[in-house]
């Protein structure tokens, strides 16, 4: 899900989309792209505004060269993440789906075979990280057994501290849940409210991301500053490759 306006980071984001944005030494799209790869997606639509479909065809085209296959659909407005639900529900029809949000970068030691576990779920998955103020973000609120109690979308008073991530696993029948979706109070299509709608049924499941896990939201300056610092350390110290499709692709034998 690569569209928006990315309004809290303009001036940059007037001419350029934000997902084309750099972390470091590589666009913001190459990394949650690669996320989807380490779990062993092969079939991928990327959701963008009708003005950026052809500049991300440009970088990334059919997939190819990433043992991958790209698809594009367009999001006329920017009316709420489970929108893209309903955009991609063509492409997806009888199929579970992984579904991420372009600004979101995830970086940790076998995150890749944490997440392939998830392709086959009967209901939805989520992913939860502890985070220092949540109050910015959707609140998961987590009982014994790491049982799925409430969820909130940026409450004043959050019940927890841990956020939910722009990661997510549904089964076949998100399409026709999102259909049954009202916009919210903002006028979107809120994927806190569908993943309600999982948790009304008891089959929302969350998986806590360890404290070995990075989770790097890019949304302002500073955090994209941050993001950019980060993947530069890692890479650099560690002489690993972050967020780089290619390198995914060779480590899962596509190419």
């Amino acid at each position: 899900m690569a569209g928006g306006t990315g309004s809290r980071l303009h001036p940059l984001t007037i001419g350029v989309n934000k997902h084309l944005l750099p972390i470091y030494n590589k666009p913001l799209i190459y990394y949650p792209l690669t996320t989807l790869m380490l779990a062993g997606i092969r079939e991928i639509l990327l959701i963008s505004s009708p003005s950026e479909t052809d500049t991300f065809r440009r970088l990334l085209g059919d997939g190819n060269q990433f043992g991958i296959e790209m698809s594009y659909a367009t999001q006329a407005e920017p009316k709420g993440i489970a929108e893209g639900i309903l955009v991609a529900q063509d492409f997806t029809e009888g199929h579970n789906i992984g579904f991420i949000l372009g600004d979101n970068v995830f970086h940790g030691v076998g995150l890749g075979r944490q997440l392939s576990q998830y392709r086959n779920i009967l209901g939805a998955q989520i992913f939860a990280y502890h985070v220092k103020d949540p109050r910015s973000y959707g609140v998961v609120e987590i009982g014994a057994d790491d049982k799925v109690i409430s969820l909130e979308e940026k409450p004043k008073e959050p019940k927890s501290q841990f956020a939910i991530t722009g990661l997510y696993f549904y089964d076949e029948r998100a399409a026709s849940f999102a259909r049954q979706l009202k916009p919210s109070a903002r006028g979107e299509l809120e994927i806190t409210d569908l993943n309600q709608m999982y948790l009304e049924l008891n089959e929302l499941n969350v998986a806590i991301l360890s404290r070995g896990t990075a989770w790097l939201d890019t949304g302002t300056f500073e955090l994209l500053y941050d993001a950019s610092s980060y993947i530069r350390l890692v890479e650099e110290r560690q002489g690993e490759k972050i967020g780089d499709p290619t390198d995914a692709a060779m480590s899962q034998g596509w190419i």
